[in-house]
């Protein structure tokens, strides 16, 4: 990891989870995210706490330059896309929905670059109308992409499924190839792609694995996976944070 000092002038914002820490209700943000944000994008980061649809995200990215939407334990609230919970057994964040479904669509329309992992893709997906598969692998169609929580985080995070990249795309232009192998710790997934979002690569059974905002004039990238695992070791997920990085350099360079 690089810690020669550098100056990280573009600012990151970084909606953080509303859970708890013990018995105490509390906001957190993973140290892996901060991390590859920091010393892969080569920004800062900014995290927040998950206040609800009460926040105004309006005072919060008039002063950033990028969003990194995280993964999370919790789903997206099935009834923001017209679902009732069919998994009402794993944990819900609705505050963090409250901040990021506005947060998103805002920062779209001000050509905030915007880059979403796992939960942050699937947020990004409700946003724009998108609906979700609750569990992808009670599906005859699908695979099963969860990861298996008996192994150690090494093992977890470990390639698991190869990827095909869709031919001219931005996530083929960024990595400079049309296959890859990915980490899979999901047991949600993209059903119906929401409006204006465009297929970047998919699993083996067909699902999306990743997708661009068509209408975004900067930079809107969304993957399942998580790059931000270990990001140093891993020239594809460098990749990625360092095309993030730029994006938010050249917006920060035109505001």
């Amino acid at each position: 990891m690089n810690t020669t000092a550098i100056k990280r002038d573009a600012i990151v914002l970084i909606p953080a989870c509303s859970n708890l820490v013990g018995l105490h209700p509390s906001h957190t943000v993973q140290r892996k995210y901060t991390d590859a944000v920091f010393y892969g994008s080569q920004c800062t980061p900014l995290f927040f706490p998950a206040m609800g649809a009460e926040l105004d995200v309006n005072i919060l990215l008039d002063h950033v330059h990028g969003v990194f939407l995280s993964g999370s334990p919790s789903n997206v609230n099935a009834t923001l896309y017209g679902e009732d919970i069919t998994q009402p057994h794993l944990p819900q964040d609705p505050l963090r929905d409250g901040v990021t479904l506005p947060l998103i669509k805002t920062a779209v329309e001000r050509g905030i670059p915007i880059l979403g992992v796992c939960r942050g893709f699937q947020e990004i997906n409700v946003a724009f109308g998108g609906t979700l598969h609750q569990a992808v692998h009670e599906l005859e169609d699908f695979g099963d992409h969860r990861e298996d929580k008996s192994l150690d985080l090494e093992e977890q995070y470990g390639p698991a499924h190869p990827l095909q990249l869709v031919d001219g795309g931005l996530l083929h232009r960024i990595l400079g190839k049309h296959k890859t192998t990915v980490n899979s710790l999901h047991g949600q997934g993209i059903n119906r792609l929401g409006e204006g979002l465009v297929a970047e690569a998919h699993a083996p059974d067909g699902l999306v694995e990743a997708f661009h905002i068509a209408e975004h004039p900067n930079f809107g990238l969304a993957v399942q996976w998580h790059p931000e695992w270990k990001m140093h070791e891993h020239p594809d997920s460098r990749a990625i944070f360092d095309a993030f990085g730029a994006a938010c350099r050249r917006f920060a360079a035109q505001i």
